[in-house]
């Protein structure tokens, strides 16, 4: 890969120059991932996965690798199949070379849809985390407890995101690697607890009616700040800063 921004600091990167980039600063911090193609689209044929390819699996691993713990909407978890993180011999080193738990836990983001028995829960190395409402019926999330996983209540009938992020940092769980969907990072995105975006532009046109990365929320246009892009086969990874 080679940096080709900040124009004081272009050249190839090596694993450890790009670890250094995508790492995260101390102290809480919120980063959110996203992958779309170069006409804007979120996802291709119903899932993002389809527009991603071998350099930003790179960038987003080392997004996860470093993070304490991965924040992703229900609706994105199911639709991708999501398994929570499953760390193989590169990512356990990296990992305790960080100081860092074997495995990040998920955090889930629902307001009552999840299902009891979603991969999320059910097949995550680790027990994850579901952020919920007040107004959640009872019994959903008796069965979320019942799993093993934490249930965190932010919120009586929306989640309280800032809430959620606090309880999470409570936990221990300061660095937050964000994975989608488009609903989730707007709310973040209104809750004022973004730090930093991180997309890949996949070099692709698709056309059609895809949404866009953020949705389904108004807010204030949000000013950024460009820290770094990054090149690779057609590919570009951008890092942004939301400014304060």
């Amino acid at each position: 890969m080679r940096r080709i921004w900040p124009p004081q600091h272009t050249g190839e990167l090596d694993d450890a120059a790009l670890e250094e980039l995508y790492g995260y600063p101390a102290g809480r911090w919120l980063a959110v991932n996203f992958v779309s193609s170069a006409d804007g689209a979120l996802e291709l044929g119903g899932r993002a996965r389809a527009l991603s390819n071998e350099p930003d699996q790179r960038v987003l691993r080392l997004g996860s690798d470093l993070a304490d713990v991965l924040l992703v909407g229900a609706t994105t978890a199911m639709v991708e199949e999501f398994r929570g993180a499953h760390p193989d011999a590169e990512t356990a080193a990296r990992r305790e070379r960080h100081g860092l738990a074997p495995v990040p836990p998920t955090a889930v983001v629902t307001t009552g849809s999840l299902p009891v028995d979603a991969p999320v829960l059910t097949e995550a190395p680790v027990p994850s985390y579901v952020i919920t409402t007040a107004a959640a019926p009872e019994h959903k999330r008796e069965a979320w407890a019942a799993t093993g996983a934490t249930v965190v209540v932010a919120g009586e009938r929306r989640v309280d995101l800032r809430s959620a992020v606090d309880a999470l940092a409570v936990a221990g769980l300061e660095h937050v690697d964000s994975e989608g969907g488009a609903r989730l990072f707007a709310s973040l995105l209104a809750a004022g607890v973004v730090d930093e975006l991180r997309l890949t532009v996949s070099p692709l046109l698709v056309a059609g009616a895809a949404g866009r990365i953020a949705a389904g929320v108004d807010i204030d246009p949000a000013q950024l700040e460009l820290l770094s892009v990054v090149a690779e086969s057609d590919t570009l990874m951008v890092r942004y800063g939301l400014r304060s």
